[in-house]
């Protein structure tokens, strides 16, 4: 048997993984990053390096302890990197990783595609609404 390169091993992993089977950890995956905030602030850190405090002024809504609870999970998953300094009140910053720059182009289309088809999404909605 032929030894395999690194990529190579990498790449016979890939075809291993199958989200529509129920025990693939690729469909746990999915889920995390189908949750609304995921998105959010993945397109937030797109823009640059943030304090936490920056992520959570951008995300009008989002609580303090699921902002805490996404920002780990991205963390846990090498998405986004986090960096504190040591001062008075003790600085944290938040910045993308290669990973999370590749994914947040993808959900930071899905943001855009949200915000410009919601009127047709809406009229949808209305019809269906007034159906018998």
């Amino acid at each position: 048997m032929p030894t395999l390169t690194a990529q190579q091993h990498r790449d016979e992993a890939r075809g291993e993984f199958d989200a529509y089977l129920e025990s693939c950890p690729s469909r746990k995956l999915l889920a995390r990053l189908a949750d609304k905030w995921v998105a959010l602030v993945l397109k937030s850190l797109a823009e640059g390096p943030k304090r936490y405090s920056e992520v959570s002024r951008q995300l009008a809504g989002v609580s303090q302890k699921m902002l805490t609870q996404t920002l780990r999970s991205l963390e846990r998953d090498g998405i986004l990197t986090r960096t504190v300094t040591p001062s008075v009140p003790v600085r944290v910053d938040y910045e993308l990783t290669l990973l999370g720059e590749s994914l947040a182009g993808i959900l930071g289309q899905l943001k855009v595609w949200a915000e410009q088809h919601m009127p047709e999404v809406e009229s949808a909605r209305a019809d269906y609404d007034t159906r018998p």
